[in-house]
């Protein structure tokens, strides 16, 4: 029978090879797993903001990514911040200026390319 105070012995022994091994690969999937769930979260919100780019310049899908990827370089800011930012404006939120510049500069270039 193992008393309380084995028990606590026996935890304070160093683990296994094997145990470090699997203790690694837990760590890892850990972060893997929640670095997926936030692309995951980011991904949906990223193509509302595509829909509305769609919508609103109108274009398609692939210039509306163009769009958003470039406002996000300009402004150095992350896409997924970029695309949170604009969908919130849904919600009476309103566009912070530097996207709503850069965003205003985007959209000029891409109708100066369709007239060409």
């Amino acid at each position: 029978m193992t008393t309380p105070r084995d028990g606590q012995r026996l935890s304070r022994t160093a683990p296994s090879a094997e145990d470090a091994v699997l203790l690694a690969e837990v760590v890892e999937l850990r972060a893997e797993n929640e670095h997926l769930g936030r692309a995951l979260a980011s991904r949906a919100v990223i193509d509302q903001a595509r829909g509305m780019m769609m919508a609103l310049a109108p274009c398609p899908s692939d210039r509306a990514w163009d769009l958003l990827v470039d406002v996000s370089q300009h402004c150095n800011i992350k896409l997924r911040d970029v695309a949170e930012a604009l969908v919130a404006t849904t919600e009476d939120g309103t566009l912070p200026e530097p996207i709503q510049r850069e965003l205003r500069r985007a959209l000029r270039r891409l109708h100066a390319e369709d007239r060409r």
